[in-house]
């Protein structure tokens, strides 16, 4: 089992996935929310990172779907500091999110984090 990262931005998404697989990450990349399924429905993960603005699926439908299946902490990456997607994540059951920009060494530590804390469940 290893991370799946859906981001649509190709240059962030092979930053991230090598800051992870740094880290000692497997990881699976999805360009957009429609591969991000796919890899979803067809693996199992540890965790799942989600851009929120994906074309396709985004990522709070892409969440909904990750819901029905079952349990597997949820990071959202997002540009949107708003109240309304702080809310709407809680209600969504989001474990965690970034606002972007962040560091690599922060999303890994994060990652750290929601993985200690999903085991110890």
């Amino acid at each position: 089992m290893g991370v799946l990262l859906v981001e649509d931005e190709p240059e962030t998404a092979k930053l991230l996935a090598n800051g992870l697989n740094e880290a000692s990450y497997s990881v699976d990349v999805a360009l957009n929310g429609m591969d991000g399924r796919r890899f979803i429905e067809s693996g199992e993960y540890e965790l799942i990172i989600l851009d929120v603005m994906l074309p396709g699926l985004n990522g709070w439908q892409l969440q909904q779907q990750i819901r029905k299946l079952g349990d597997t902490p949820v990071l959202f990456l997002t540009t949107k500091d708003g109240i309304e997607d702080r809310l709407r994540g809680l209600e969504l059951h989001d474990d965690d999110y970034l606002l972007k920009p962040f560091t690599v060494s922060e999303l890994v530590a994060r990652v750290r984090k929601l993985l200690r804390r999903d085991r110890g469940r």
